[in-house]
């Protein structure tokens, strides 16, 4: 009985079922994914291409000659099935964009947007290359003193005018 309270202690952790899920989504979206490029992005390689499907393609080692990729099956003569490796690799590579495009979205949607106004908050020491708040004067990691790419700033006199009352 403890072998089968372990099981389920073991089972029933949220690893195990969270990564049960994952496969089976995993899985799914395998179909779905695999569907997509036999229905979807084949046929016009085909139509663009010629001839997509590559499986009857062969060497054969025997020596006999055969018309066709199943009358040498059939035979059972050793041969050299290039045509069916070909197929996987395009298959493998259509199904590898595909997954780059859909992973590239996905990272887009949850990377945090950056700051559009962050080339203007901050500014870069031209001695050590490291990046500091824009109104620094001084650089934080290597102690220049920093010139203000601005130019001096021309300052003009303030007047103040102060009205008295008057006291009639």
């Amino acid at each position: 009985m403890r072998i089968l309270n372990e099981f389920k202690e073991f089972a029933v952790r949220g690893n195990v079922i969270d990564m049960s899920i994952g496969v089976i989504i995993g899985t799914t979206f395998a179909k779905i994914v695999e569907s997509l490029v036999d229905d979807v992005i084949m046929p016009p390689f085909s139509l663009i291409f010629g001839q997509v499907d590559f499986s009857n393609m062969y060497i054969n080692l025997s020596g006999q000659h055969f018309d066709t990729f199943s009358e040498a099956q059939e035979a059972g003569v050793p041969m050299i099935n290039y045509g069916a490796f070909l197929n996987h690799a395009v298959h493998f590579l259509l199904i590898a964009f595909v997954l780059f495009l859909f992973v590239r979205q996905i990272n887009q949607i949850r990377r945090p947007q950056e700051d559009p106004l962050l080339n203007m908050k901050t500014k870069v020491c031209p001695h050590c290359c490291q990046s500091m708040a824009f109104k620094a004067t001084r650089c934080p990691s290597c102690t220049s003193e920093l010139e203000d790419f601005r130019g001096p700033v021309k300052q003009h006199p303030t007047y103040v005018r102060i009205k008295r009352k008057s006291s009639s």
